[in-house]
C-alpha cells in the first residue's frame, strides 16, 4: 500500500494523528493526537458533569427515573454555557480529523514521489 493512502486510512479511520506517526512525523502526530484526546476529556467531563445534574435533579424532586422524568431533568439541566463548549469541542475534532487526514496524505505523497 502506498504510503498516502495508508497514512491517510490510518489517521482517517483509526485516529487522527496515527498516520503522521507510521509516517515518521512524530511530533505532528502526538501534538494532533493530544489535541483530539484533549477535546474527547472535555467532552466526557462535561457529559458526566450533566448526569450528575440530572440525577440530582430526579433525586431532589423524589421522582421515580422513568423517561419521562429523565427527559425533563435533561431539559432543565442543559445550560448554554455547556451546549456552547460541546458545540466548540466537536467543531474542534471535526477540524483536526480533517487536517489529520490531509496532512498525513501529503506526507505520504511526497514519501512516494521520493521513491
Amino acid at each position: 500500500m502506498k504510503n498516502a493512502l495508508k497514512g491517510a486510512l490510518l489517521s482517517g479511520l483509526v485516529f487522527p494523528g496515527l498516520g503522521q506517526i507510521v509516517l515518521k512525523r512524530y511530533l505532528r502526530g502526538f501534538a494532533l493526537m493530544l489535541v483530539v484526546m484533549a477535546g474527547l476529556y472535555v467532552m466526557i467531563v462535561t457529559a458526566v458533569q450533566q448526569a450528575y445534574a440530572i440525577l440530582e435533579s430526579i433525586e431532589t424532586e423524589g421522582g421515580s427515573p422513568d423517561s419521562d422524568t429523565i427527559t425533563q431533568a435533561a431539559a432543565q439541566a442543559a445550560t448554554g454555557s455547556d451546549s456552547l463548549v460541546i458545540t466548540a469541542v466537536s467543531l474542534l475534532l471535526v477540524v483536526c480529523w480533517i487536517v489529520g487526514i490531509i496532512d498525513a496524505y501529503r506526507i505520504g505523497r511526497q514519501k512516494d514521489l521520493k521513491g
